[in-house]
């Protein structure tokens, strides 16, 4: 029996393929979970409209992405912190540069910020963001005392 899968099953296929499989295991287990349809015409239309979707989707995504990407370049996070002799007391974490952006209305996530050593020394850095899928920003982070 032929099926699309509406989710990833292992060792059966990705999300959108179209597979030949056993009719008991379709019955019984792919379609009465709900990780798979019956192959028809209905379905096969209804699996392109959804592919075409997720194409518009992802580009307009990636051109957010890019956008991003151009106004984080003409940016600079100035931290003030105390040191001594150079060396910062403390650092300047992940998290304190997303709230930081978050003052500029920029959102996001910490965890997509790359750089994960802390920062614990006056200077300026370039840290670099994952906005999407392969594109990378990069701020500029200064620290400098108080």
């Amino acid at each position: 029996m032929r099926v699309i899968l509406l989710s990833d099953v292992p060792k059966v296929g990705k999300k959108g393929e179209i597979k030949d499989v056993a009719d008991g295991y379709a019955r019984n287990f792919l379609i009465a979970r709900g990780l798979a349809v019956m192959e028809s015409s209905g379905s096969k239309k209804i699996l392109e409209k959804q592919k075409e979707d997720e194409a518009k989707l992802d580009a307009q995504k990636r051109k957010e992405a890019e956008e991003l990407k151009k106004v984080l370049a003409t940016k600079t996070l100035e931290f003030k912190v105390k040191a001594k002799e150079g060396k910062v007391s403390g650092s300047v974490s992940t998290k304190q540069i997303e709230e930081e952006l978050k003052k500029q209305g920029i959102v996001i996530d910490k965890r997509k910020i790359k750089d994960n050593e802390p920062l614990n020394s006056l200077g300026t850095y370039d840290i670099k963001v994952e906005l999407y899928k392969d594109i990378i920003g990069t701020i500029k982070v200064k620290l400098i005392e108080e």
